[in-house]
């Protein structure tokens, strides 16, 4: 099968829709198909390469405002010639607005069965950065979504969502979690007494620092006696959080090896944004055997299980958040079993499994398209 991936955001190691894209390119290629990665130029002078295990098509990019690691692909005509040139069977457009209309209009052009990843809450970042314009976004998100031979959903929540607002033919596609990488003995004494010297309750957000992600939530954690908030991420709210956060101890971006080694280290993990798609952080964190708290809505709801992997607390809910953290910190014993239960529970959910539904999911893609043969 030969597949042209189209990822409107880079890189894969600071995004989630790039992250995914990448996964899947290298599962494709683990299981005899050849992809190809359309993916935004990196800003300048920085690291070049996706690392992708296929050959990658670059189109101009401007860097996310705010936050200039993650680029955003501009419109080019590189994705049709992309299509023709690599004799695609089906497009992957990961998460379409702006570079995924191109490659949704030169799928139908070329015809070319056309697969739509949602991954973003755009009527929730509306809401959130300009008070209004839902309706403006769920229209688009119709247009878009509506043009596909199917759309994939990463939650339940996200499903629902589309289906109500009239986007036909969703199925569910969740996330994988690389299950070796982010594990429980990556849990290192040395960097917890370098992040808690007094032997404090380490609590953890992971993500990036802006507003829909609403990590000012943490305030009233971080004035629990005994408790040390860190936050791993940066982004265009860091310098109103170290504000708000005084005594937090911010640690900007890391990857990799590094950032497992920070997941592991927590005692406590907490998400507080409410426009999560799916929240890998909270999948990451669980298989690091870390209890999880977040906000009860969108991705979470599929990934904690309350009272067994973790606490669901009420979206925007500051008070719920700090008391949520407050009676895992008086219970070690529940902090274990929550955190060995979400390891348990995601220790399926590898990429390469994943993969494996992706893959069902083109392959009934495809038949559809396929003429009938007459008998």
């Amino acid at each position: 099968m030969r597949v042209v991936i189209v990822t409107e955001s880079f890189p894969p190691d600071v995004n989630g829709v790039a992250h995914c894209a990448l996964q899947t390119a290298r599962h494709l290629v683990d299981r005899g198909h050849a992809p190809l990665v359309v993916a935004p130029a990196p800003a300048p002078g920085s690291d070049p390469g996706l690392r992708a295990p296929c050959p990658v098509v670059r189109v101009p990019s401007l860097p996310l405002p705010g936050y200039p690691q993650v680029r955003v692909a501009l419109p080019s005509r590189r994705v049709a010639a992309a299509l023709a040139g690599h004799r695609a069977d089906l497009v992957h457009l990961a998460g379409p607005f702006v570079l995924g209309v191109r490659g949704m209009a030169a799928a139908a052009r070329l015809g070319i069965p056309a697969v739509a990843v949602y991954q973003t809450d755009l009527a929730g970042y509306a809401r959130t950065y300009l008070g209004a314009g839902e309706a403006a976004a769920w229209r688009r998100l119709r247009a878009v979504h509506g043009a596909a031979d199917l759309t994939l959903a990463p939650s339940s929540a996200a499903a629902r969502d589309l289906r109500a607002h009239g986007v036909p033919r969703v199925e569910l596609w969740p996330r994988g979690v690389d299950t070796v990488r982010f594990r429980p003995g990556r849990r290192d004494a040395a960097l917890r007494r370098e992040l808690a010297p007094d032997g404090e309750l380490i609590v953890g957000y992971v993500g990036r620092l802006a507003a829909e992600k609403r990590v000012e939530l943490l305030a009233g954690v971080n004035r629990l006696e005994g408790v040390r908030v860190v936050i791993v991420g940066d982004g265009p709210c860091r310098p109103a959080l170290e504000g708000a956060l005084p005594g937090a101890v911010f640690l900007g971006r890391r990857t990799g090896d590094d950032l497992a080694r920070l997941f592991a280290s927590l005692d406590v993990f907490v998400h507080t944004g409410p426009f999560e798609t799916f929240c890998q952080t909270v999948q990451e964190a669980m298989a690091s055997g870390v209890p999880v708290i977040a906000p009860a809505a969108g991705g979470p709801l599929d990934l904690v299980a309350h009272g067994r992997t973790g606490l669901l607390v009420p979206p925007g809910d500051a008070a719920a958040v700090r008391d949520a953290v407050w009676a895992l910190a008086a219970d070690p014993g529940l902090r274990a079993a929550f955190g060995a239960a979400g390891r348990a529970a995601v220790e399926g959910r590898t990429w390469a499994a994943v993969g494996d539904r992706l893959i069902g999911h083109y392959a009934d893609v495809l038949a559809l398209r396929t003429p009938a043969v007459a008998a």
